[in-house]
């Protein structure tokens, strides 16, 4: 076969190749969104009070669900304690999978954490929180694909027994990108 119709045959693969995403990742379905949130103490606040956060879907009263990825408390007095996120083994809810729910304090600037690391993740101890904290979030695996979601966490304020948050979810299977819009990574 001569060689300009072995180049013909192969292009075809090589337009196929490049058009491929290489992370073998369907393309993104959620834009990515910063949005705001309060949870309140466990101790601290009525029982009606939304105490956990799900990566997934946002606050959640304990009583009515253990679908959730950490809870908020405040160790000691509620005025003059310590404010703390507990993930889920931290309360002696392992998940029993491949990466349990976990929490990760950065210094980066908020609008400054582009993608989420898959590892080093606080997961059986509570983590310590202040006003300004910025925090990576990896959820309890909940995708088909056998995987965590992941976000990004300012802590707003903290009063009156309640955390003030904001956050930005990357609601895509498999996807890490903490930026707004559609993610690339």
């Amino acid at each position: 076969m001569p060689p300009l119709r072995h180049l013909l045959l192969l292009l075809p693969l090589a337009a196929l190749a490049a058009c491929s995403d290489s992370n073998s990742l369907a393309d993104p379905t959620d834009e990515n969104a910063v949005e705001e949130n309060t949870v309140g103490s466990l101790t601290d606040t009525p029982i009606t009070t939304a105490s956990a956060y799900s990566i997934s879907t946002g606050p959640i009263r304990t009583d009515q669900s253990g679908e959730f990825d950490f809870a908020f408390d405040i160790e000691g007095d509620a005025g003059t304690g310590q404010p703390v996120l507990l993930p889920r083994a931290a309360m002696g809810f392992p998940s029993g999978t491949t990466a349990d729910p976990g929490i990760q304090k950065t210094t980066e600037a908020f609008d400054s954490i582009t993608e989420a690391p898959s590892n080093g993740y606080i997961t059986d101890a509570k983590v310590a929180v202040a006003v300004g904290d910025r925090l990576l979030v990896r959820s309890r695996v909940i995708c088909s694909l056998g995987v965590p979601i992941y976000a990004k966490m300012e802590v707003l304020s903290i009063e009156d027994g309640e955390i003030h948050f904001k956050v930005l979810t990357d609601h895509n299977c498999g996807y890490r990108g903490l930026e707004p819009g559609f993610p690339d990574k």
